[in-house]
């Protein structure tokens, strides 16, 4: 029987490209996530679709049903003296605050006596993954999930929010 829009899908995933892994949850906590609403990418969502509880499968996904194709111009030459007090190597993936005030995620890909390009592609943009799928668990949402779109194994204890309570407790 098909994964219908709105379940709530548990999985437990190994994602390779080629012979490498580039991710993996397996023998940690499943993902958890409200099928057909694009909170996974949309060629693992359409890949599980007609999977059912226990089973186990291997779903190549194309890079444009992925992280999408790679973006050349999507390359920046920034001053180093912005990057003061961090040891930079080729290579290593940074955090920033968008214009959107957003995270954006950025890897070093060259670095020059004065300045350092980065790139804004997702790393993994422009590559077809193998995916390696278990379904754990496929249920219908609360009518609190489906108001929501949020997994109640992913919503935080809100108990201290709006009491100061901090980043410990889960309050965005």
């Amino acid at each position: 029987m098909a994964i219908e829009t709105n379940q709530i899908v548990s999985i437990e995933y190994e994602v390779r490209d080629g012979d490498k892994v580039v991710d993996s949850n397996v023998g940690g906590a499943p993902l958890v996530f409200m099928f057909g609403k694009g909170q996974i990418i949309p060629g693992l969502e359409n890949g599980i679709s007609n999977m059912a509880i226990g089973e186990k499968g291997d779903v190549l996904v194309k890079a444009e049903d992925a992280y999408g194709a790679y973006n050349a111009d999507a390359k920046q030459e920034v001053p180093k003296d912005q990057f003061a007090g961090i040891d930079l190597e080729e290579g290593m993936t940074l955090y920033g605050q968008g214009e959107d005030g957003g995270t954006v995620q950025v890897t070093v890909k060259e670095i020059g006596e004065e300045n350092v390009i980065i790139d804004f592609n997702h790393p993994l943009a422009g590559k077809d993954l193998m995916f390696t799928v278990t379904i754990n668990n496929i249920r219908d949402a609360s009518a609190e999930e489906a108001m929501t779109g949020i997994p109640a194994e992913n919503q935080k204890d809100d108990e201290c929010c709006g009491t100061g309570g901090g980043s410990g407790c889960g309050c965005h």
